[in-house]
């Protein structure tokens, strides 16, 4: 696809056809940088009905090219706050990159306006669009063996909070205080953060202990579509 935001308003067109009941039976629907992943279409098996057509499959793959996809629909959902101290050690990095004070990439960070475009790497971690193409950045030249859990990085238009600790590339500039939220099993959906959910960053000083707990997503809140570990185009 031509871009995320194409990406974004396909995603949002496979949902609304498979709630009207127009779609194949399909076990997921994934979306990613710049693509969408239909995974377990059953070949035969057409429009949910059960009645077997051979070459259901291939057909519908013809017709998902003459679709008309609208731009995606942005929600007024209250964003999902995510408190961080900005102390991370590639800070002074991002702000030489940036052009500014290295405490001005706070303010800029903090006044951003995110979007979870899609999920992956792991459980919990979202890929966050809305930084301008100006304050982009590389990837780090040499990954790091080991980031913590919490750790909030840049890497080219995205920003993500790794759930758990795991090597990492990206640029660290802050953490999360309490990353718990992020993934919780027990919780109903398990990811804090879905695609299309948008996001704030709260600034919160060393001492602060994280300015409160974050709000428990609620199930009516998020898509359907819920993207698996593992599906990272730009890696972490």
């Amino acid at each position: 696809m031509a871009d995320g935001e194409h990406a974004e308003a396909f995603h949002a067109e496979l949902l609304r056809r498979r709630e009207r009941g127009e779609l194949p039976a399909v076990r997921e629907i994934v979306p990613a940088a710049r693509t969408v992943l239909l995974d377990g279409i059953l070949d035969g098996i057409h429009d949910g009905t059960g009645e077997r057509t051979p070459g259901a499959r291939e057909r519908f793959a013809r017709d998902l090219a003459s679709w008309r996809v609208e731009p995606p629909q942005r929600e007024g959902r209250e964003p999902v706050e995510i408190p961080v101290v900005y102390d991370g050690p590639d800070l002074d990095e991002v702000a030489a990159l940036w052009g500014v004070p290295a405490g001005e990439v706070a303010a800029l960070h903090s006044r951003t306006a995110f979007r979870v475009a899609f999920c992956g790497f792991a459980p919990g971690f979202g890929y966050l669009t809305g930084l301008p193409e100006r304050l982009h950045v590389p990837r780090r030249t040499t990954p790091r063996t080991r980031v913590p859990a919490g750790a909030v990085a840049l890497a080219g238009p995205y920003t993500g909070v790794y759930p758990r600790p795991s090597p990492g590339g990206w640029q660290i500039v802050g953490r999360m205080p309490d990353p718990g939220a992020l993934w919780d099993p027990a919780r109903e959906p398990a990811a804090l953060l879905a695609p299309g959910t948008p996001v704030r960053f709260v600034a919160v000083g060393a001492g602060n202990g994280g300015a409160g707990a974050l709000p428990a997503p609620r199930a009516g809140d998020f898509p359907a579509g819920r993207a698996r570990a593992g599906d990272s185009p730009v890696g972490s």
